[in-house]
């Protein structure tokens, strides 16, 4: 077998005048230009493996693939044929043939008189001859291989693009086998009002339980919907954000989140849908459940009408009891029960629930009693000096701009708060810790309230305290808060004995005992629960909020506005350059709610000039290696981030296949393939978790890296959940695999990102809807900084280069010799432009007049991309928010408790287990996660209202509130 041709003549392809030899997009959107004419002429040519299911054929890494494409010559006169392969990405990948290939079986006769070549002669073809060329690819490496195919007769040509897609074993086992199909469930077309329903039956095993403060419902009014609905703009938002309207103007908002929540769950109604019987219950499966889409668990509820009455019907309420994979276990009236039969169809509505938002409303409404300088700091006072003291540091390893801001957090009166802010890996939460124990250790009555934005956080924190060397936090002197939904089993044992729970459901200990903690630790949401249980405002005497960043204003205001009097000393820690509240609506986004309580400080001239008697600013970095912070300090910090770490090359000299063992990052070229299966709109890249697994084998081969050290980010829920489902085969367990929004605050010494987008078209679709990771900044800044040792990234270069972050990282590791893979694109400039928040998750303006346009419509510019995270995640990640649940006294998540005849000092921690719960529910850890898929069809076209994948990292409250 011989390989022969001339290949030097690139200047007679219509891809080669076009400059797309590197890249040429399978969705054929474009990128290229259309190279498949299929028009009668007088000439009929062939294409050579034709797509299966819309995408190239699949073939196996090592081995040889053929087929073959004919041309027929349909003209009254012979033709000279000049068949050519031009473009083959990998070089020199494809062949042509006049002879089919020989096969594993034949003789050697017959390969040696095989002869195949990149140019074959010309070829006479008389009047009504049809002429058979094979094509072969035997590809190397995992990916996509294209070439293209010309056929040059006289002054004419004919090109045909040839795609498929090598894969290993592991992608191979990946492959679908239920094609995408979009789920066209609409809302039903007959009116169903829930007005008025028939209760359901609420889960059992419930101990009655009142609050002294009851949340109040926060129903929304009538006018104001209709108000927003119209796209009308409230007069408040002409005003912009004032002292005066602090509490109408972030209700609004509120209510803007609440419709927007409700129109995404009516994506999920279902009509003419039957119901089994399950003993005590009736099942519903739901398509999409297992995937949370939509999300239910215990104890949420659904309507449900006949689907043929004929308006004369109740709707009846039913109760989620169990939920397991796509179905759910409900409990509906007993009349309800006695009624159904196995025929009967219904029209179902989903519900989402209320209790967060409620919690934001009263948040919102407690701020009117604020001191309305923790509000707006520039009103009405002058300038604040600081009175510090000289201290110890009980931490050796702290430097001096954070023994500075302990000092000034120390000698801190009250309003304004004082911030902490700076870039990833500075140390803001260990500054925080070092003021919390000078705090315990040296003022007797000092109490502190600490609140990080999800349960992983909140625990960090409380180890860090529990850790920290010279000094003993006592037992009975600190409590670890927990959503009665939190699962027991999530938490750790170290930890478990600071939190307080019954029948294995956390719940809040009395006002007696809760005001007898020195230190309480809680996540936003949580303490919420303090305001129920009636601490009255100031009994804190210091309240800090880790990751102020990730929450919205509402949010912060929870513990801000319940508890704080003027001299109450609030401290803010996080960086508004990192990522910010998970926000639903777009509207409400772009109006104010996207942005953080701590971004909106910045407004301020004090704390805009870091004055260090508001804010200090820590620049350096005791994480990364410098070579990766050298890029995130030039995009977002001016230059001014110092690496500070110590012992940069001990990973690097043990990992023998990286291409510069003298530069910290590797980027992986890969042309892969974007899939969707069934009806799950959220999208996965087989070929990118092939190399993702690789990169982990290769990392962890003769213990170079632990398992538990490395951590894989991207940013589609399907992708976590094929690379989790491969890493359980190969029982690589410890592997952490999540979101960006999971990671941010935490760190790992290798971090393997896979970008999973292949394909121009969708990244168009990304950036319309700000999904994925390009065209967010925050979300870029957020994932290369989590490595301490050691980047990697995978993903297809020629995307990646349209944003010019990425391009810039991606050039930097060309530059570095640090790229290996597919050819690259080719190199652009980008000006480079100071970091601001456009095409970021928050919008910086509350100006009405940005948000609507002259003709009444809401803009969606600035909107927070809204990607679907998985159900399955632990909690890990910065961004997720607590899901609670707070009872009227019926809930099953424990909205009671058992009383106590002796409330003595230390009680919680003399708590045993009593009996072990009967059933757990399906899905009600902390980390559920509220998915958000909005599906619309367009016409003629594939576009779904807000993308396929949309964020929610919002970890949702079950019940109807507290009593």
């Amino acid at each position: 077998m011989s390989v022969a041709g001339d290949k030097s003549d690139d200047e007679y392809s219509v891809i080669g005048d076009r400059g797309e030899i590197g890249f040429i997009d399978y969705q054929n959107d474009g990128s290229a230009g259309c190279y498949n004419p299929f028009d009668e002429g007088p000439v009929v040519i062939s294409a050579p493996f034709p797509f299966k299911n819309e995408k190239p054929q699949s073939v196996t890494v090592g081995e040889t693939s053929y087929d073959s494409f004919t041309i027929k010559n349909n003209s009254d006169e012979p033709i000279d044929l000049w068949p050519k392969i031009y473009a083959s990405n990998p070089k020199d990948s494809f062949t042509l043939s006049i002879l089919k290939p020989p096969s594993k079986d034949s003789n050697v006769r017959e390969i040696q008189g095989f002869y195949e070549a990149f140019t074959l002669e010309d070829r006479m073809l008389e009047p009504g001859d049809t002429l058979t060329i094979w094509v072969s690819c035997k590809p190397k490496d995992i990916g996509l291989h294209t070439t293209v195919v010309s056929i040059v007769w006289g002054d004419d040509s004919v090109e045909r693009v040839v795609f498929l897609l090598a894969e290993d074993k592991i992608s191979s086992s990946l492959a679908t086998t239920r094609p995408y199909s979009r789920n066209n469930r609409r809302a039903p077309k007959k009116d169903f009002a829930v007005d008025s329903y028939v209760t359901g039956s609420r889960p059992s095993k419930v101990v009655q339980r009142s609050f002294k403060n009851r949340l109040p419902r926060y129903e929304i009014p009538k006018e104001i919907r209709e108000m927003i609905e119209r796209k009308e703009v409230p007069d408040d938002f002409n005003e912009g954000l004032t002292v005066k309207n602090y509490s109408n103007y972030f209700k609004t908002l509120l209510v803007m989140e609440e419709l927007q929540l409700e129109e995404d769950m009516r994506a999920y109604d279902m009509e003419n849908v039957s119901m089994r019987r399950r003993g005590l219950y009736l099942s519903l499966e739901v398509p999409g459940l297992a995937e949370r889409r939509p999300s239910l668990v215990h104890g949420d509820y659904i309507f449900v009408r006949h689907a043929y009455d004929d308006g004369t019907d109740q709707a009846y309420q039913g109760y989620v009891h169990r939920v397991e994979a796509d179905e759910v276990y409900l409990k509906f009236a007993s009349e309800f029960h006695l009624r159904h039969t196995t025929g009967s169809v219904y029209n179902v509505r989903f519900t989402y629930n209320r209790i967060n938002t409620r919690r934001l409303y009263q948040a919102v409404d407690a701020a009117d009693k604020l001191d309305p300088k923790f509000l707006f700091p520039s009103f009405n006072s002058g300038k604040r000096m600081i009175e510090t003291k000289r201290i110890v540091p009980i931490s050796p390893a702290l430097n001096a701009e954070q023994i500075c801001s302990v000092e000034m957090i120390l000698g801190c009166k009250g309003a304004p708060p004082y911030v902490i802010h700076g870039p990833p890996g500075t140390g803001k939460t260990m500054t925080l810790v070092e003021a919390i124990v000078q705090l315990y250790t040296t003022q007797r009555n000092a109490r502190i309230l600490v609140c990080a934005p999800s349960n992983s956080a909140a625990d960090h924190i409380l180890e860090k305290l529990l850790s920290l060397e010279g000094v003993r936090i006592k037992d009975h002197e600190i409590f670890r808060l927990n959503a009665a939904t939190r699962a027991y089993e999530e938490i750790k044992p170290e930890v478990i004995r600071f939190c307080f729970f019954d029948e294995l459901i956390f719940m809040c200990p009395p006002l007696k005992a809760l005001n007898r903690y020195k230190l309480v630790v809680s996540t936003y949401m949580s303490a919420s629960l303090l305001n129920a249980e009636g601490v009255k405002r100031g009994h804190f005497t210091h309240i800090f909020l880790d990751e102020a960043g990730q929450a919205s204003e509402p949010e912060n205001m929870i513990a801000i506005s319940n508890l704080c009097l003027s001299e109450t000393v609030v401290v803010l820690a996080g960086d508004p350059r990192q990522l910010g509240p998970v926000i639903y609506s777009r509207d409400a986004e772009s109006l104010g709610l996207g942005r953080s309580y701590l971004e909106r400080l910045f407004e301020c001239d004090y704390y805009c000039e870091e004055d260090e008697n508001y804010v200090t600013k820590l620049v350096k970095n005791y994480r990364c290696h410098p070579e990766i912070l050298d890029l995130p300090s030039k995009l977002f910090y001016d230059g001014e981030l110092v690496a500070s770490k110590e012992d940069t090359d001990s990973v690097l000299a043990s990992l023998k296949f990286l291409p510069n063992k003298e530069f910290p990052m590797v980027f992986y070229g890969i042309q892969g393939c974007d899939e969707r299966e069934g009806n799950n709109p959220s999208w996965f890249n087989r070929i990118e978790i092939s190399k993702v697994i690789e990169t982990i084998k290769r990392l962890t081969a003769n213990d170079c890296v632990q398992e538990e050290d490395i951590g894989v980010i991207t940013p589609y829920r399907q992708q976590v959940m094929k690379i989790k489902e491969v890493l359980d085969r190969l029982e690589m367990t410890e592997v952490k695999v999540g979101s960006v929004e999971q990671f941010q605050g935490q760190e790992k010494q290798v971090i393997i990102i896979s970008t999973v987008r292949s394909t121009i078209k969708h990244d168009k679709f990304d950036r319309a809807y700000c999904l994925g990771f390009l065209s967010n900044p925050r979300r870029f800044n957020v994932a290369i900084t989590r490595a301490i040792s050691l980047l990697v990234i995978i993903g297809n270069p020629h995307i990646i280069c349209k944003d010019m972050n990425w391009n810039q990282l991606l050039w930097r590791c060309v530059d570095n010799n640090a790229y290996q893979g597919c050819d690259l694109p080719e190199r652009e400039e980008y000006v480079e432009e100071p970091f601001d928040q456009e095409g970021s998750n928050n919008a910086p303006q509350f100006s009405a007049d940005d948000a609507w346009n002259s003709s009444g419509e809401i803009n969606n510019g600035g909107a927070k991309e809204k990607d679907e995270w998985s159900d399955g995640w632990n909690n890990n990640g910065g961004g997720t928010k607590e899901k609670e649940e707070w009872s009227d006294g019926w809930n099953n998540y424990g909205g009671g408790i058992k009383e106590k005849e002796d409330w003595s000092d230390g009680w919680n921690n003399d708590v045993v287990r009593t009996k072990e719960k009967e059933e757990c529910s399906d899905g009600w850890n902390s980390d559920v996660v509220r998915t958000k898929e909005k599906e619309e069809c367009s016409v003629g076209g594939e576009e779904m209202k807000n993308g396929g994948d949309l964020v929610a990292e919002k970890e949702d409250e079950w019940s109807d509130g507290w009593k």
